[in-house]
């Protein structure tokens, strides 16, 4: 009976995970929507708001931020210290590329869907993380999510 309620407890949380990763999925893709929009709209006023902390395009753990066409960073809401930075020769914690990835995603089909290895800024630690982005103007407006 115990191993039994071990399975259904171990099911639950697996489930729970999964639906919350695919909340997370969707809240990315949403929120990449609603910035490329505000891009086309208004590029410096949605780049404003891309980088605030609390602002529009933060949800929890997923975020918008954005770079330009060369891997500069141009707004970031959770590191402002990256704002101005060539990222693009910029390993992730595997030694991917993955800004490279993304510049030629946006460039070539006009969007990217990226995995790395990530510091995730709420637990600290370097976890699985993948990125969704579109090309919007001269800018990669991407949003990701942790696995």
């Amino acid at each position: 009976m115990n191993s039994m309620r071990l399975l259904v407890a171990g099911a639950l949380c697996a489930a729970v995970s999964v639906g919350a990763w695919a909340g997370e999925k969707e809240d990315a893709q949403q929120l990449v929507a609603e910035a490329v929009a505000h891009v086309g709209k208004d590029k410096a006023a949605a780049v404003a708001e891309i980088g605030k902390p609390k602002g529009r395009y933060v949800k929890g753990e997923v975020y918008v931020f954005a770079y330009d066409l060369n891997g500069v960073m141009v707004a970031h809401p959770m590191n402002s210290k990256l704002v101005g930075k060539n990222l693009l020769d910029v390993p992730d914690a595997a030694g991917k590329m993955f800004r490279k990835e993304i510049i030629s995603g946006v460039t070539g089909a006009g969007s990217a869907t990226v995995d790395y290895k990530y510091k995730n800024p709420t637990s600290g630690a370097i976890e699985d993380k993948v990125t969704v982005c579109k090309k919007a103007a001269d800018l990669a407006v991407c949003a990701g999510y942790y696995k």
